[in-house]
């Protein structure tokens, strides 16, 4: 400690002095060698960082430099708060605080997934009564389309059984009056052809 302040000269150049290789400094006056006591306090102040105080440097560059670090990094992702005195919160009431947002976060989510779903929903539903009502239009059409064909069906039957009767009737005339029933079938067959047109 008598030595303090101490002066340090540093260089990662080599430069060779006699025959061996030394770090130092080219300067036009001379070489200034970093290992030298006589040059420089570099090796007093290397024994006194590792040597002497190596236990209490590891210490603070725990302490002080690492925990600084992880601090600024944990801010940096959102883990440290600072508190409302701008004291550090503990880990334990940060981690609460990132969970109660993370929590309340899921659920403003949640709610617009179920407005959502809902509203999805309500359109589907829509569509599918408005397709019901065209598949209930068209199945009235069918229906009354069905009700008017089978309704000229049944004219037609009545007819073509009105006609058969009529038939039926000549023809039984016609066997008891053969002469009358060729002159009278001439005529009904003119008749029947009238009737037609």
């Amino acid at each position: 400690m008598g030595h303090l302040p101490f002066a340090v000269v540093g260089s990662m150049d080599e430069i060779k002095v006699g025959n061996k290789m030394v770090k130092g400094r080219q300067y036009p006056w001379g070489i200034v060698q970093v290992e030298n006591e006589n040059h420089c306090d570099f090796v007093k102040l290397r024994e006194m960082l590792i040597c002497t105080n190596m236990e209490d440097l590891r210490e603070q560059t725990h302490m002080r430099h690492y925990e600084l670090y992880r601090r600024c990094k944990l801010q940096e992702m959102g883990f440290v708060d600072l508190g409302p005195e701008n004291k550090p919160l503990s880990l334990q009431e940060t981690y609460e605080a990132k969970r109660h947002e993370l929590y309340g976060e899921r659920q403003r989510k949640e709610e617009q997934m179920k407005q959502m779903f809902v509203q999805r929903v309500k359109e589907k539903e829509a569509i599918l009564k408005e397709a019901e009502r065209e598949l209930q239009a068209k199945f009235e059409h069918l229906k009354r389309i069905h009700q008017e064909e089978r309704m000229k069906l049944e004219e037609k039957r009545r007819m073509l059984e009105e006609e058969s009767i009529a038939f039926a009737k000549k023809k039984a005339t016609c066997e008891l009056f053969p002469n009358q029933s060729f002159m009278a079938s001439g005529s009904s067959i003119r008749k029947d052809r009238d009737r037609k047109k």
